[in-house]
């Protein structure tokens, strides 16, 4: 399956408004961690939290809602998530963890929980594992390249970026700019050429604006315990749905992206083993 194994699709959005003010799309991921807390089935969760550098995101452990909200919004430059869970298991004493990973990271955490060996009593502390959309990754340069050379700004400036309708934009206090995507090709990670998920298909629950109304998030409950979580948080309210097959853009649109990536990704694997370079035997 081109999304990977999911039980269920739905569209979704928070119903709490100081979510909804914060949060990039539908605030699911805030939502719930949030949730999650407060019934005692993660005690902290590694989030990418803020830094010193504007837009330059740094992995916190988030022990409670508000220092979740603090980190809500999508920063579009690698926070090392997977690299805290060490700290906040043994630093932190977190015994129930949470974390919120791209595609690539939520991997690396499942191969770690796989085989442990230089992971002993960190790995089965992870209760919940939080995947979002990924399509590609910036460095921070990239980012301050858009922003300045590309949109006449400035990442200082920058009140909240986003990826959609075929352009990177900016929001500033004197409003929004955007840049064609096909300008941003040739800025990414290198590794995001390799990649072939674009939903985090190995997550407990997988969620991104693609196949949603704005405003709204697409979801995809992946394992019992996502499954489990995500009702619960509809039961008590917390959260809104609607069938994703009664939402246009719908499905259709995030299948075309993720089979695009993995194609794009597989033919870029074939180019390099052509050309005698390494490639990572990760998939």
């Amino acid at each position: 399956m081109v999304l990977g194994t999911y039980k269920e699709a739905i569209a979704a959005r928070s119903t709490e408004k100081k979510i909804q003010d914060v949060s990039q799309d539908g605030g699911i991921v805030s939502s719930l961690f949030i949730h999650a807390l407060e019934e005692k089935i993660i005690e902290g969760a590694v989030v990418a939290g803020n830094s010193d550098e504007k837009w330059k995101p740094e992995p916190v452990v988030a022990m409670t809602p508000e220092e979740i909200i603090e980190a809500a919004g999508t920063k579009y430059t690698m926070s090392p998530n997977v690299f805290a869970i060490k700290e906040a298991a043994r630093q932190c004493g977190v015994e129930k963890l949470g974390t919120v990973a791209t595609p690539c990271q939520v991997l690396g955490i499942r191969k770690m929980q796989t085989y442990p060996f230089s992971t002993r009593f960190i790995s089965d502390k992870l209760k919940l594992v939080l995947g979002i959309f990924c399509m590609e990754n910036f460095p921070i340069a990239s980012l301050d390249t858009f922003a300045d050379a590309k949109l006449d700004s400035s990442l200082g400036k920058t009140n909240k970026m986003d990826i959609g309708k075929g352009k990177f934009w900016i929001e500033t206090d004197d409003g929004t700019k955007g840049v064609p995507l096909k300008e941003t090709h040739g800025y990414e990670q290198a590794g995001c050429n390799i990649c072939t998920d674009y939903v985090a298909e190995y997550a407990d629950i997988s969620t991104g604006s693609v196949g949603a109304p704005d405003g709204w998030s697409a979801v995809l409950l992946r394992t019992d315990d996502g499954d489990s979580l995500f009702k619960s948080a509809v039961d008590e309210g917390l959260i809104e749905t609607k069938p994703i097959t009664e939402v246009k853009p719908g499905l259709e649109l995030l299948e075309k992206l993720a089979k695009g990536k993995k194609d794009k990704a597989k033919e870029e694997i074939n180019n390099r083993v052509s050309l005698g370079l390494a490639v990572p035997n990760i998939y």
